[in-house]
């Protein structure tokens, strides 16, 4: 007896991971995706070394989903690091720890592993449709599906589950353009909204010109009773790089609720303020106060303006050296969705039972970066991504044998 038939909208690593799952457990599967090829977002990611997972113990990774935590917990103890470190390795893609304890195959891109991936899922006898389009539902409760220009047309399935992404990738597929079709569903999104993403600044044109691209390394910023420790890159518009993208979720909603927020970034987190005004006030007071600061404490250029950017610099050393520690940046609003790392918002658990099924719509599962949750870099996105199209693929398994 043939088993179900599951239709999965989104070949992103959420759509396939879970058109894996099912295939294996007798599904025929059948993946649509509206760009002219799979995983695109995935491979983009893996420019950058494609960060699979984390390889700290598991209740400290699940206690990085912030609010979400609970809900989030016994999925990620049901598709743990270890399990997807295994199945990379599985694809032949051998995997290591690197020195923040981030996990990353060999290989470090993504291309390898996508290749593997789908000849194995064509192996299992997934078929995947490129260049179509999910439109919503016909009449008698179908998915429809179309190409650009074309009507769309409907298809029969025992489960329709749905991957589709935030809306940070608009052009690589990830635009946020199901929400009004799960609203009409009866399940408004939460507002989608930027995360792990950079905010804008109201920098003086001699900063935002001349240093637009320049890192401060080894920083630490705070905000609130936060601290985060790492890189800071200057734009154009403001603030990005790690240590900013930690602190975007507070930051975010600071600035939500109070039309702005002040990050305060500590330039030599581990040298007291006392011991910076020392050597500051060794050096030759004829000298600039840049040339100063250079040789004193090794601050680049960049640094230093952007300390002129709290305004004119403190002429006595003990000041000076308290500036350093504390650089105070008004934050206006963030960078926007569409140059965030990933998407908070989305679906929301209270609209889904918990197989990840929408209560309002039997028959509809939801998976990936869709739903209303958000965690920071450094694995834990993918990682969350693809234990929820394991749980969902699971699910719809356990319902329709």
């Amino acid at each position: 007896m043939p088993g179900p038939r599951v239709i999965i909208v989104g070949a992103g690593p959420a759509g396939l991971m879970a058109a894996e799952t099912l295939a294996r457990g007798g599904a025929r599967v059948v993946v649509h995706e509206r760009m002219p090829s799979p995983a695109r977002r995935l491979l983009m990611a893996g420019r950058g070394g494609l960060n699979l997972t984390h390889s700290e113990g598991l209740s400290e990774m699940v206690a990085r989903y912030g609010d979400r935590s609970g809900i989030l917990s016994p999925l990620l103890e049901a598709f743990p690091p270890g399990a997807l470190r295994d199945w990379a390795e599985g694809l032949g893609q051998e995997t290591f720890v690197g020195t923040s304890g981030r996990v990353f195959p060999r290989a470090l891109k993504a291309s390898p592993l996508v290749r593997a991936w789908l000849a194995r899922l064509a192996g299992l006898g997934v078929e995947l449709r490129l260049r179509s389009a999910w439109s919503g539902w016909d009449g008698d409760g179908r998915p429809v599906f179309g190409t650009p220009g074309a009507d769309g047309v409907p298809e029969a399935a025992d489960a329709l589950l749905l991957a589709l992404g935030g809306a940070s990738w608009p052009r690589l597929g990830a635009d946020g353009g199901w929400t009004d079709l799960l609203a009409g569903a009866g399940a408004p999104p939460a507002p989608l909204r930027p995360a792990n993403c950079g905010f804008v600044a109201d920098f003086s044109p001699a900063l935002s010109g001349r240093f637009a691209g320049a890192p401060l390394k080894a920083v630490e910023l705070r905000f609130g009773d936060i601290s985060v420790r790492g890189e800071v890159l200057i734009t154009s518009r403001g603030l990005e790089g790690g240590a900013v993208y930690a602190l975007s979720a507070p930051l975010r909603e600071a600035i939500a609720r109070q039309g702005g927020a002040v990050l305060e970034i500590d330039l030599r987190p581990d040298q007291p303020a006392a011991s910076l005004a020392k050597r500051i006030a060794r050096q030759d007071r004829k000298a600039s106060l840049s040339n100063r600061l250079r040789k004193a404490v090794a601050l680049p250029p960049a640094a230093i303006a952007l300390m002129r950017e709290a305004g004119p610099l403190p002429p006595d050393p003990l000041g000076l050296a308290g500036r350093i520690k504390a650089v105070r940046i008004p934050l206006a609003s963030t960078a926007g969705l569409d140059r965030a790392i990933s998407t908070a918002g989305g679906v929301r658990f209270e609209d889904l039972d918990a197989g990840l099924q929408l209560l309002a719509r039997p028959g509809v599962w939801i998976a990936g970066e869709m739903l209303d949750w958000e965690a920071p870099t450094g694995g834990y996105l993918l990682q969350a991504v693809f234990a929820t199209g394991v749980h969902a693929a699971r699910d719809i398994l356990a319902r329709t044998a």
